[in-house]
């Protein structure tokens, strides 16, 4: 990843999704993996430079020019790099042709599972930009089969609506998910140990990549947008979950369940009941649902209702932001109700409870990208199956 991406004011790249930032890889290449590493080096590169002759690629790259050409090749061949002119030649010579990653040659589909009244679902370009959005209802209560089921079908009808090749399925969901897209804990799906990619790559024909919802959240925050190399990002939904990438890397950690902070309990004072059965989570207290319900019921008490929830938000992360040292938080939710008095509350307590003077000018902002979960799982897919994130 480029170090200069820590300025706050980064400047946006070609594809207009930021500039060229990539995770960074802790592996070293194997020399049977070469060639697909040098592949994934190219595609990365013309994704988030943008358009270059074969000549730039190879300076940008440090590979060689016949092995530029020869992947180059390949990949117009696999309609992922097209050719999209001759550049003007500044001197004598034949003048360059200009290639480019090619953003429409094929699709993907990405669903999200996080929602709190409905299955959501789109068919995307390979620049995370969303062509056709549809959605099923969320059933009230939830059976593991029949959700399964809606996931199945949305994913199809989406296929079915795709105009060109699909690269492959991406989803978000809910809870704890193994890197081989097992969910083994999804309380609010009544999921436990779904091999949920497992089966709708049999039941679609085509690659899936299944990632916890938030997950596939900061993804997208971070390779289309423009969050920090150390982020957390924090989803807002049916439930509360988080996603964090430190130093350009995504934290998974050993149970897969790095980022599940939603019962972590905050306060001493009791509180509501959780779907785990404890009380005081911070599920418990922020939920959409809940501070919806609260809010319909004691509308003067909004602004109250809704620092107070930011507040216990604040309090379970500040503890977060130290041991990780993390430059900034992104929430993802209903923006009614995250922006204002929720983030300013969160804020405060975040600053109250971490060193003075280290931690100030950590910030709490609000994502501006719509479809944000079905934005991730295309950048999962796209990294899945081209080496682009």
């Amino acid at each position: 990843m480029d170090s200069s991406r820590e300025a706050r004011h980064p400047t946006a790249s070609p594809s207009g999704f930021g500039a060229g930032r990539r995770l960074r890889s802790q592996t070293k290449v194997l020399p049977e993996h070469a060639r697909a590493h040098n592949r994934a080096l190219m595609l990365q590169t013309l994704y988030h430079r943008g358009a270059m002759s074969r000549a730039d690629l190879a300076r940008e790259t440090g590979l060689t020019r016949v092995t530029i050409s020869d992947l180059v090749a390949e990949s117009i061949l696999d309609g992922i790099v097209h050719e999209i002119g001759v550049r003007e030649a500044n001197g004598p010579g034949k003048p360059p042709i200009v290639i480019d990653f090619d953003r429409s040659g094929h699709q993907i589909i990405g669903i999200d599972l996080s929602g709190t009244t409905c299955v959501e679902g789109a068919v995307l370009d390979l620049g995370g930009r969303i062509l056709e959005q549809r959605s099923l209802p969320m059933p009230r209560q939830h059976d593991a089969e029949q959700t399964y089921a809606m996931a199945r079908d949305l994913a199809r009808d989406l296929i079915g609506a795709a105009t060109r090749p699909v690269l492959g399925v991406g989803v978000g969901t809910p809870g704890v998910v193994s890197p081989d897209g097992v969910v083994i804990s999804a309380p609010n799906l009544a999921w436990t140990d779904l091999p949920l990619g497992t089966r709708l790559h049999a039941d679609l024909g085509l690659p899936v990549v299944v990632r916890n919802d938030a997950n596939a959240a900061i993804l997208a925050e971070y390779t289309l947008g423009e969050a920090l190399s150390d982020v957390m990002l924090i989803r807002i939904g049916r439930g509360i979950g988080a996603g964090v990438i430190a130093g350009g890397q995504p934290l998974v950690g050993a149970r897969f369940a790095a980022g599940e902070i939603g019962h972590v309990v905050v306060g001493t004072d009791d509180g509501p009941l959780c779907v785990c059965g404890r009380r005081g989570c911070v599920e418990a207290w922020v939920n959409v649902p809940r501070l919806t319900a609260e809010i319909d019921a004691a509308p003067a008490l909004r602004e109250s209702l809704l620092a107070d929830a930011g507040a216990r938000l604040g309090v379970a992360i500040a503890p977060i932001v130290a041991a990780l040292d993390l430059s900034e938080i992104v929430l993802s939710g209903p923006r009614e109700l995250l922006a204002g008095s929720f983030a300013e509350a969160a804020t405060r307590a975040l600053h109250e409870r971490t060193l003075e003077g280290v931690f100030a000018d950590v910030r709490i902002r609000l994502s501006d990208q719509d479809g944000i979960v079905m934005r991730g799982a295309a950048v999962m897919v796209l990294s899945s199956q081209l080496g682009v994130s």
